[in-house]
């Protein structure tokens, strides 16, 4: 009775078209005979680079997850970060791979497009498209586009491609094309906490500051938008940033009105019940969504997490199922609320 809609993949699909490249990410044959996938970030083996099907329903079903919304996981996103002759090909491959695996499993998953970012017309093009797709929910998209209301003028044909089909636009941290990453030098003590919390966070906080206090999402209100991790530290942040307002533009809205106004959702990925039970205060519940990462591990964490936050069984219920269902159920099959995963 729980939709995931943080939920990564590892694209099998395009394990022979990264065979067929020069360069990373490429799948090479090391001189031990064993394959794997060439990254910038390093080499990784064939068997633990790539997602298995019956492994993620079965880890679903320990977890009551009874629909995924998959997407890119990080290290493939690259793909959508190459020359657009380049990245087209894959990013239409694993769109259209993606959505067959929505059609062959209705109900138990729907998906976020990947779209090429180096061309940004051609990504608003590549939405259109795959939206048309069995399964297909709106896209995944690098939060970087979003970190000012300057950055994110770039990114309107794609709003506007997602406001026509009220389709979702997933933001999760990531760089554009071109963007140093990560920003944190690998040689740097605590190097993936301060990568994976401390950045990460940080540049949520900054999207959720554009999205939110601003007019950007104005004319795009059938679009939905979302970002993972809780928007960042947002509901930690607002008390002094309103403490800020109420001393340096008094006559100004707070910003704690104009997040719990606006219609950004989030989710509640990787925290825990005190985080949440936070969340839930900042923006409501009806505007948290669950997320694992899709991991068996993120699964357990984050089912604990909302059992354990005092938010009520009413909020629990918007989170797991409710709040999910009303952003996807006019894109694609989904569980209903009270189905047991199969």
């Amino acid at each position: 009775m729980t939709i995931d809609l943080h939920a990564h993949w590892r694209p099998p699909a395009l394990i022979d078209a990264l065979r067929m490249r020069e360069k990373e990410p490429r799948v090479i044959r090391g001189d031990d005979g064993i394959e794997v996938l060439k990254t910038r970030n390093g080499e990784t083996p064939i068997e633990e680079a790539f997602d298995d099907i019956d492994q993620r329903l079965a880890e679903m079903d320990q977890h009551g997850i009874t629909t995924g919304v998959l997407s890119l996981l990080s290290s493939f996103n690259w793909i959508e970060r190459l020359p657009l002759q380049e990245s087209l090909p894959l990013v239409r491959l694993y769109n259209d791979s993606i959505s067959e695996l929505c059609r062959r499993n209705e109900g138990r998953f729907a998906a976020f497009a990947s779209l090429p970012e180096t061309n940004i017309q051609a990504a608003a093009a590549e939405l259109e498209r795959a939206i048309a797709l069995p399964g297909i929910v709106g896209a995944q998209v690098p939060g970087n586009h979003f970190m000012t209301y300057r950055d994110a003028e770039a990114m309107r044909p794609v709003l506007e491609a997602a406001n026509r089909h009220k389709a979702v636009l997933f933001i999760h941290y990531g760089p554009r094309p071109g963007d140093a990453w990560p920003r944190i030098a690998p040689d740097t003590d605590n190097v993936r906490r301060r990568n994976g919390t401390l950045d990460m966070q940080a540049s949520l906080s900054s999207n959720m500051v554009t999205l939110c206090l601003t007019d950007f999402l104005d004319p795009y209100p059938d679009a939905k938008v979302m970002l993972h991790n809780l928007g960042g530290n947002i509901p930690y942040e607002m008390e002094r940033m309103d403490h800020r307002c109420l001393l340096d533009t008094p006559d100004e809205e707070l910003p704690s009105a104009r997040f719990a106004r606006a219609k950004v959702y989030v989710d509640c990925n990787s925290f825990g019940p005190h985080a949440i039970e936070a969340g839930v205060r900042a923006y409501g519940a009806d505007r948290i969504v669950f997320g694992t990462d899709g991991t068996a591990f993120g699964g357990e964490w984050t089912n604990n997490a909302i059992r354990d936050a005092e938010i009520g069984e009413e909020a629990r219920r918007k989170i797991r199922h409710g709040n999910a269902a009303s952003m996807l159920s006019h894109l694609a099959p989904i569980a209903v609320y009270g189905q047991a995963a199969e």
